[in-house]
């Protein structure tokens, strides 16, 4: 279960941001990309980051998580397709991939990122009571 610690990371990247830049904020929502390749279950991931909020400055904000597939490119003959795990006996080490239209070796991009997008924020009673929006 390896989403309580990406959630405890989270969270403390957060509540570093917060303590830093936005004190005077409250923090509504949390935007992460995950990639498929990642193989996290977004189930126990919004979870774990509910359990690990309660009683701090993020108390109450909502994690959305966005998962963004990987994509295979032959830079042979330009060929492009998605990228999407059916067995997850490939969940440490990809197969090496041939394109279906020249034989060249595929390149996976993207799809292994775990990256916060962007935050959502109200203002402070009584100073800025309007939604910003920042990205990290």
């Amino acid at each position: 279960m390896h989403e309580l610690s990406i959630a405890t990371t989270l969270v403390n990247s957060l509540l570093d941001f917060m303590q830093e830049e936005a004190a005077q904020n409250k923090l509504v929502e949390v935007h992460v990309t995950v990639g498929k390749l990642r193989a996290i279950s977004i189930e126990q991931l919004v979870y774990s980051y509910r359990i690990l909020t309660k009683g701090t400055l993020l108390n109450g904000s909502k994690l959305i998580v966005d998962e963004n597939p990987a994509t295979l490119h032959c830079s042979n003959c330009d060929f492009k397709d998605k990228f999407e795990l059916v067995d997850d006996s490939f969940h440490f080490q990809l197969p090496t991939l041939s394109c279906p239209s020249c034989g060249a070796s595929l390149n996976i991009e993207g799809g292994d990122e775990l990256v916060i997008s962007r935050v959502r924020m109200h203002g402070h009673p009584g100073r800025n009571a309007a939604t910003r929006q920042f990205s990290i």
